[in-house]
C-alpha cells in the first residue's frame, strides 16, 4: 500500500513540475521534411498545420528543411505563399531536396526566404540555423565554409553570460555532415543545449562529444501520420520537453531530459600525410568560402569558382590571388579558360567574358536559366551547356553560333568535343550527340529510365573513334555506338558504377569508380563488355561524381571523403591513398604545360599533384 502511495505521489510530482516548466519555457513549433508538391497529400496537411499552430502558444516556428521533393522554383514559391500564413515568427532552412537538384542552382531559396541561415534570440536563448547541402550534386551534407566562419562570429557576440544555444540543421552532427567535426568544434566553445534536425523522417536521441542531438518527425510519417513537432525549452530548470503533435490530437510527450554542458573531445581523425617518392602533394589555397567548381588551368593561373559567387584566378607560383570578380550565386561550373579570356558560366544566369590578365568584365550573355556545367574552350570556340539549351560561341568576337534548345532539364558535366562531335548528357534522361558544327541532333540515347535522378547528367563520357561509354545513377555502364547511338553493350550491374568515369591516355581502357570504392576497368575495344581489372581504392561506400584521370602512367580517383588513391596502371595496383581532406573531390584537372594534377575540394582547399 505504501509502495503504491509514493508511486502516485512521485506521478502526481512530476506532472506539477511538468506543468510548470512548460509555463516558464521558450515553446517552438517545428516543421521538417514537409515535401510538398501542389496537390499532393502533404500540401493539404501542411495547411492543416499552419493552421493548428496559429492558433497554439508556441512562440516562433521553425521549417527546417525538404520543403519541396525537386526544388524546383515553382515547389518553392508554392510552399512560400502556404507559410505566409504562418502569423507567428518564422525561421526557415533548406534541405538535401532543395539544394541537390535544384532547378535555380539553390539561388530562389535565398530570393523567397532571404538567406539559407538564421540566427535569432528567445530570452536567454540563441537560436542559430544554416543550410548544409549537398549541393547541386550527390554527396553527403556539408556545412559551407563561409558558414563555419559566421557561426563562430555570431555566438562569440551573441552568447553573453546566462545565454544559452540551439542549434538547427536539417542533418545530424554525426558522419552525415562531411565535415562535422569542424562545426562540433565550434558549437562545444559555447553552451549548446541540443542541436535539432530532420532528414530521416523519423524520432532519435544521440549525443556527439556531449552534444545532445535531436532528430525530429517529418509532416508524413506514414500510415495517415501526419504532424509536426512541439519543443519546449526550459533555461530556469534546464530541462527540455519534446511533444509529438499529430495532427488534430493533443501533443503527446517524447523525449524530456536534463540540459547537459559537459562536452567531451572528438576523438582524433586518423590521417595519411606521407608520400611514396616519385609523387608530391602540396595544398597551394586555402579559401574563406566553399568550391564547388573544378579549377581551370593556363600557364600563369588557376581559376575557380567559390561558394559566395566569387572568380578568381590564382597565381600558380606565388599561389596568391591575382584578381577576383563577384557573381550574385554560388558558383558551380569550372570557369573556361581560352586565350584572351576567361569565360565564367554563372548560376546567376549569365555567361561573362573575363580579362585573363585583371578579371576586369567585357562582356556578358544573359540567359534564361542558371548555367552549372563545365564548358570545353577548343581553339577559339567554347562549347557550354545550360539550362534547357546547348551552346556553342565564338569567343573571340563573343559570338553565339548555334544552340540547341529541345533539352528539357539542365546541362551539368564537361561535354566530350571530338572530331566532329560534341557529346554531353543532360538531367532529362537523355545522352545526346550534336554536330560540333551547326548544333543539329545527330542522335540521343536513354537508358530505359523515364526518371530524370536516373540521368546520365553529371558524367563526363568516354569517346572512342567508335564508342561512347557512359555511366549513370542507374548504376550500370554502356557502351553505344558512335555513328547511331545503338547499345553495343550494357553491363549488368555487377559493379554498382554510378557517375565516375574517366579513360587511359590511348582511350583503350575505360576507368569507373563503384559504389564500393574500387576502380574497374574496362576495355573499350570489342562488341562485349569485357572487364580488365579491379583494384580496391579503401575508400567505402562511394558516390561522388568525380572523373577518374591516368597521367603518367598512374590512375587517379577521388572521393566523398577527400581521400586520394593513386593506382599503378600497368601492375593494376594501389600504389597509394592520401587524407587531402575531409569533403568530397569535386574533379582533376591536368595542367598541360606542366603535366601536373589539381584538384579542389568542397571544403575550400586546392591541391597540385606532382608525378616524376
Amino acid at each position: 500500500m505504501m509502495k503504491n502511495r509514493f508511486f502516485r505521489l512521485t506521478i502526481v510530482l512530476a506532472i506539477v513540475v511538468l506543468a510548470a516548466s512548460t509555463a516558464v519555457a521558450q515553446k517552438f513549433a517545428i516543421l521538417s521534411d514537409i515535401h510538398v508538391t501542389p496537390g499532393n497529400v502533404n500540401d493539404g496537411k501542411l495547411r492543416e498545420a499552419v493552421a493548428e499552430i496559429n492558433a497554439s502558444d508556441a512562440d516562433v516556428v521553425m521549417l527546417t528543411g525538404d520543403l519541396t521533393n525537386e526544388g524546383s522554383d515553382v515547389q518553392l514559391n508554392y510552399v512560400k505563399t502556404i507559410m505566409d500564413g504562418v502569423t507567428k515568427p518564422l525561421y526557415v532552412i533548406p534541405g538535401n531536396h532543395e539544394n541537390n537538384w535544384s532547378q535555380s542552382a539553390c539561388k530562389t531559396f535565398n530570393d523567397l526566404w532571404g538567406n539559407d541561415r538564421f540566427v535569432f534570440e528567445v530570452g536567454d536563448l540563441v537560436v542559430v540555423g544554416m543550410n548544409c547541402g549537398p549541393f547541386m550534386k550527390m554527396g553527403d551534407g556539408h556545412i559551407k565554409q563561409e558558414d563555419l566562419i559566421w557561426l563562430d562570429q555570431t555566438l562569440a557576440s551573441r552568447v553573453t553570460p546566462g545565454k544559452k544555444v540551439l542549434s538547427v540543421n536539417h542533418y545530424p552532427i554525426l558522419d552525415d555532415l562531411d565535415n562535422y567535426r569542424d562545426y562540433v568544434n565550434i558549437l562545444k566553445k559555447y553552451p549548446v543545449i541540443t542541436h535539432q534536425c530532420g532528414h530521416y523522417h523519423s524520432w532519435r536521441q544521440y549525443e556527439t562529444a556531449g552534444i545532445s542531438g535531436l532528430m525530429v518527425r517529418a509532416l508524413d510519417m506514414g500510415g495517415g501520420n501526419h504532424g509536426y513537432t512541439l519543443l519546449n525549452v526550459d533555461l530556469r530548470r534546464n530541462w527540455i520537453h519534446v511533444y509529438d503533435k499529430q495532427l488534430g490530437q493533443e501533443p503527446v510527450l517524447k523525449y524530456a531530459y536534463h540540459i547537459n554542458l559537459d562536452f567531451d573531445d572528438l576523438q582524433p581523425e586518423v590521417v595519411n600525410t606521407s608520400v611514396p617518392a616519385g609523387f608530391a602533394i602540396e595544398k597551394v589555397f586555402a579559401d574563406d568560402a566553399s568550391i564547388f567548381t573544378r579549377v581551370g588551368v593556363d600557364k600563369d593561373c588557376i581559376y575557380f569558382g567559390n561558394s559566395l559567387g566569387w572568380c578568381k584566378a590564382l597565381d600558380k607560383r606565388t599561389h596568391q590571388v591575382r584578381w577576383q570578380y563577384k557573381t550574385d550565386a554560388m558558383l558551380f561550373s569550372r570557369p573556361a579558360v581560352a586565350d584572351k579570356y576567361v569565360v565564367l558560366p554563372t548560376a546567376d544566369k549569365r555567361l561573362v567574358w573575363l580579362n585573363k590578365k585583371n578579371g576586369k568584365q567585357v562582356y556578358q550573355y544573359q540567359a534564361a536559366g542558371p548555367y552549372v556545367a563545365d564548358g570545353v574552350a577548343t581553339g577559339d570556340y567554347l562549347y557550354q551547356g545550360g539550362y534547357k539549351t546547348f551552346q556553342a560561341w565564338d569567343v573571340k568576337r563573343h559570338k553565339l553560333l548555334w544552340h540547341y534548345d529541345s533539352i528539357n532539364n539542365y546541362c551539368q558535366a564537361e561535354p566530350v568535343v571530338d572530331g566532329g562531335d560534341v557529346i554531353f548528357g543532360a538531367w532529362d534522361t537523355y545522352l545526346r550527340v550534336l554536330n560540333r558544327h551547326n548544333g543539329s541532333l545527330r542522335w540521343k540515347w536513354n537508358n530505359g529510365k523515364n526518371v530524370n535522378l536516373y540521368s546520365p547528367g553529371n558524367v563526363v563520357p568516354v569517346v572512342t573513334d567508335d564508342k561512347v561509354i557512359v555511366v549513370a545513377p542507374d548504376r550500370v555502364a554502356t557502351a553505344l555506338d558512335r555513328r547511331d547511338g545503338h547499345q553495343i553493350w550494357r553491363e549488368k550491374n555487377q559493379n554498382k558504377v554510378r557517375e565516375s568515369l574517366g579513360h587511359s591516355v590511348d582511350r583503350n581502357t575505360a576507368y569507373a569508380k563503384t559504389m564500393d570504392g574500387f576502380l574497374v576497368a574496362m576495355s573499350t575495344q570489342g562488341d562485349s563488355f569485357k572487364e580488365l581489372w579491379q583494384a580496391d581504392g579503401n575508400f567505402g561506400y562511394e558516390h561522388a561524381p568525380c572523373i577518374v584521370v591516368e597521367s603518367g602512367g598512374y590512375v587517379l580517383m577521388g572521393s566523398r571523403r577527400g581521400m586520394l588513391a593513386v593506382f599503378d596502371a600497368g601492375t593494376h595496383l594501389l600504389k597509394f591513398n592520401y587524407k587531402l581532406g575531409s569533403s568530397e573531390v569535386n574533379g582533376f584537372d591536368i595542367d598541360r604545360t606542366t603535366g601536373d594534377i589539381y584538384c579542389s575540394l568542397i571544403e575550400g582547399s586546392i591541391y597540385r599533384i606532382h608525378i616524376d
